[in-house]
């Protein structure tokens, strides 16, 4: 049977077809209307019965990844950076519109189950999975299984607090991880300091210029960084971190944000691997694809 799985992400959505064996038949992206509610179910639909139809009709299995979670208690989402799905019934309307069942995860989490099982964090048994992109979110892979928690929470690691008199956050709380190593994050830090508004993109690449506005940004960044990273290893001690997400391609966090990390951790070593992810970044899809049902 194939298996279907959809990527909801902050500016682009994601669709991957895995055969039995988990070889990607098909993959295709299409930016993310987040003009409406309703828009973004749309182009969800659009995107699904597009798959569907380029799969020839046939039998499948459907997983989609979303930002937040779904709240046990009420049934709606929650904690989600895209705002408009906040304390809506998505579940529900999707598999109206859609006419059919379907397993919806947290996308951090299917990035890190994808990781963990067929990617960077194969063969270790605790692994935390970190997603840099539009927003910074983080899942935990424990025995081959994703962790959710009691409250559906676990893992959501950009909304502790690094600087309670930090910038203000969507989720009402100042100074969360979100706010500074994301990359909407590191683009407002960067327009706060200097009234100079980059893409993410280019302060890192006016940073690795030499200019010293970037420079001092990134060097924040990075501190930022190593705290955030030290303060989860001191809570879950994982056996890896996988980093996804646009910023993770950049090089220097493996170095000068690595050496951040290990001048915080609470031990007389820093002995975790924290590496780039391996499956690129359709990782989030194709752990939506491995949840479906």
């Amino acid at each position: 049977m194939l298996r279907f799985g959809i990527d909801l992400g902050g500016t682009k959505t994601e669709g991957v077809v895995l055969d039995g064996d988990g070889r990607e038949l098909f993959r295709e992206r299409v930016p993310t209307d987040q003009s409406s509610y309703e828009a973004l179910l749309g182009g969800i639909e659009q995107l699904y019965r597009h798959m569907a139809g380029t799969a020839g009709g046939g039998a499948h299995t459907l997983g989609i990844g979303t930002p937040g979670a779904v709240s046990p208690r009420t049934g709606l989402l929650k904690n989600s950076n895209t705002v408009c799905l906040n304390g809506m019934p998505v579940a529900r309307d999707l598999r109206a519109r859609l006419g059919r069942d379907f397993a919806i995860e947290n996308d951090a989490n299917c990035f890190a189950l994808a990781e963990a099982l067929h990617g960077a964090g194969r063969g270790r048994r605790v692994m935390f999975g970190v997603i840099l992109g539009t927003g910074c979110g983080g899942g935990i892979v424990i025995d081959g299984a994703v962790h959710r928690g009691f409250q559906s929470i676990a893992g959501e690691w950009g909304h502790t607090v690094i600087d309670p008199r930090g910038p203000l956050c969507y989720c009402g709380q100042r100074g969360c991880v979100e706010t500074y190593i994301s990359g909407s994050g590191l683009e407002a830090r960067h327009a706060d300091a200097f009234a100079d508004r980059r893409t993410a993109s280019e302060v890192v690449t006016a940073f690795r210029a030499g200019d010293a506005r970037a420079t001092q940004t990134m060097n924040t960044f990075f501190e930022r960084f190593g705290q955030s990273l030290a303060n989860l290893i001191a809570v879950l001690d994982p056996d890896i971190v996988v980093l996804g997400g646009g910023l993770s391609n950049v090089d220097e966090l493996y170095t000068r944000g690595v050496e951040e990390v290990a001048r915080r951790v609470f031990s007389d070593s820093l002995e975790t691997p924290i590496v780039k992810h391996a499956l690129g970044d359709s990782a989030c899809a194709i752990g939506a694809a491995l949840v479906g049902i």
